[in-house]
């Protein structure tokens, strides 16, 4: 299929990473600079009608990033998570109230979409109605991994950020039913549904949902496959979804977000206390707006410093293959809702 998009590209991909993608275009800097504009002239002012829903580990950062450096497009702070009342958040995740979500979007200057990404409103049972509540024209993305992948690839997410207490991916699935009996988690543990693995991969049912709520014109689903092999095709398709300028692509694609690990786990410990989160969210919520951004640029900062890049070591064949074989089942529903043979995923 052809794009309008025309650009010379750096595809990269290194073993034990994520495939994301990201540029040496404006992306991160034009970001801070929308968000540091007073003024929203957005068409519905400044509700979000741009949602990437997840799934996670799926390039959800990477496609968040590229929409945030298009001119037509303004993409808010990652993760906030402000639908899905069903998602069980830990008292140290701060969850905005309408109000300090809605400011999130203040800086929108003009432009004719504005959207957020947060990779549990897939997961979320209760997330597709709410969003379809708060706008109805709202557009989808999701983004989907191949599950035995896209779940190692979750759990040394969650054992970087403190969320994983459990040494080894193996020791984690297998603590499961534990985990969903609320037993086997540490002080840290901010997302406990998070680590019932296997229910995050359940794409199908996620999927229908969305497609029940939205109507499949206002879904677009991305298969994670597809944005490693065309990362321009793949990304030019989400522009004409969205309908904006397809010819604003960034100048080369690189990876980013891949897997990495702390320099210091007392400092991780500090940053993910929970006491000392909830405290913080308690205050932030009574400070000024520009007070409380730059309490939470300030705490980006830290988790910066004591993150370094580490390759993740290869899932364990024995492991792949019975997860492949576990979710075959669910691959072949999978195919049959989007109309595309998946089953190379089960192989």
């Amino acid at each position: 299929m052809l794009h309008q998009c025309d650009l010379t590209m750096v595809i990269t991909e290194k073993q034990g990473r994520d495939w994301s993608l990201s540029a040496s275009s404006p992306g991160l800097t034009e970001r801070a600079a929308n968000r540091a504009r007073p003024f929203c002239t957005h068409r519905d002012q400044g509700k979000p009608d741009v949602f990437i829903v997840g799934a996670p580990k799926s390039g959800t950062t990477a496609m968040d990033h590229y929409l945030a450096g298009h001119p037509q497009i303004f993409m808010a702070r990652k993760e906030m998570h402000a639908f899905g009342a069903d998602l069980q958040f830990g008292a140290q995740f701060y969850r905005r109230d309408r109000a300090a979500y809605l400011a999130e979007f203040a800086p929108c200057q003009g432009r004719l979409r504005a959207g957020e990404s947060s990779v549990w409103y897939l997961f979320s049972r209760k997330a597709a109605a709410e969003i379809r509540a708060f706008n109805p024209e709202a557009r989808i993305i999701i983004m989907l991994r191949e599950p035995a992948e896209m779940l190692y690839s979750l759990f040394s997410q969650f054992r970087f950020d403190g969320n994983e207490c459990l040494p080894s991916f193996e020791e984690a699935l297998a603590a499961e039913d534990d985990r969903r009996a609320g037993r086997r988690l540490s002080r840290q543990t901010y997302f406990p549904q998070g680590l019932v693995y296997r229910d995050t991969a359940r794409y199908t049912e996620q999927v229908q949902r969305y497609f029940d709520v939205f109507g499949r014109e206002q879904v677009h689903v991305i298969i994670y496959d597809d944005l490693k092999a065309d990362p321009r095709g793949t990304y030019c398709r989400v522009l004409e979804f969205l309908e904006v300028d397809p010819t604003h692509v960034p100048a080369n694609f690189q990876v980013i977000n891949g897997n990495k690990t702390v320099k210091h786990s007392a400092l991780r410990s500090l940053l993910n206390d929970p006491l000392l989160r909830s405290t913080a969210v308690a205050i932030g919520r009574r400070l000024p707006r520009p007070v409380f951004n730059a309490l939470h640029d300030a705490e980006r900062r830290l988790w910066k410093f004591n993150t370094r890049p580490e390759k993740r070591a290869s899932l364990a064949p024995e492991t792949r293959a019975r997860l492949r074989q576990e979710f075959a089942p669910e691959v072949k529903r999978l195919s049959a809702l989007l109309g595309r043979d998946l089953t190379h995923w089960s192989e």
